[in-house]
């Protein structure tokens, strides 16, 4: 079975990036070495501070769409609730 990940990212200065894949380990490893310019390499937003799995890429581009729809402070409680030192979860692996 195929899973897709929707994914929020920090910077040191937590600024947030939200986005979906459908291979986490890989996309992380994209934006941690800068290899697709835009936003995150700009700011250096590459810290993953919070995920979900999906079952369909359907599901995660509306998840998506419904967290970039929300406050800076509901993004900040979501990421809490599971991670409240905003450490990169990513690191582990």
């Amino acid at each position: 079975m195929k899973y897709f990940y929707v994914y929020i990212l920090a910077s040191k200065s937590s600024v947030l990036y939200i986005g979906v894949t459908n291979n986490l380990e890989r996309r992380m490893y994209e934006h941690k070495k800068k290899i697709t310019k835009g936003f995150t390499s700009k700011y250096n937003v590459n810290r993953l501070v919070y995920y979900e799995v999906c079952s369909t890429i359907k599901d995660a581009i509306a998840r998506e769409k419904q967290l970039k729809a929300g406050s800076r402070s509901k993004k900040v409680e979501l990421i809490e609730s599971d991670n409240r030192e905003w450490r990169d979860l990513s690191e582990e692996w």
